[in-house]
């Protein structure tokens, strides 16, 4: 794996983001987020060189990923589909949007799909309570969800994806 880094040039951009906060106080969240931007997520060997480089417990590195919603450990799909399950999507039934993306997709919520198109993420409020249950598919929303809706909003993207993105 070690190798396959430096093939890549990603160990080299991990490095050199480092090196620019290096000596700057309170700069490991943007670290992150600046290395999340460039490889699309944080795996074990990045939250390891951070801690190492910038002198932060490993532990803490990882504390500050898990608990900030915009950091993620695993790669995400092309489309990331998030499903509020905030109080108002939920008693309308955001359970059921969930198990159908489940379903048509073949993974379950937190996961992308083997192919790298699709992540299934349960969010919080998305702020649009009174047109719940609410989805979003990257940047676009989609409110008043049933399951037969997010069914054909999925099967449009598979066949879109289908016919070559």
């Amino acid at each position: 794996m070690q190798a396959q880094q430096m093939e890549t040039g990603l160990d080299q951009k991990v490095e050199k983001i480092i090196a620019a906060y290096r000596e700057k106080p309170g700069a490991l969240i943007p670290v992150l987020h600046e290395i999340q931007n460039e490889l699309g997520h944080l795996p074990m060997w990045v939250q390891q060189r951070v801690s190492n480089a910038m002198n932060i417990p490993l532990s803490e590195v990882n504390s500050i990923i898990s608990f900030y919603a915009l950091f993620s450990e695993k790669p995400k799909g092309k489309y990331v589909i998030g499903v509020c399950k905030g109080t108002a999507c939920y008693v309308r039934g955001a359970d059921k949007i969930v198990e159908q993306l489940q379903e048509l997709l073949g993974i379950e919520a937190g996961d992308t799909t083997p192919d790298g198109m699709f992540t299934i993420e349960v969010v919080r409020c998305l702020g649009a309570c009174g047109l719940g249950p609410v989805i979003t598919v990257n940047d676009t929303v989609y409110t008043r969800m049933k399951p037969d809706k997010t069914k054909k909003v999925i099967t449009d993207l598979i066949e879109k994806t289908g016919k070559g993105g």
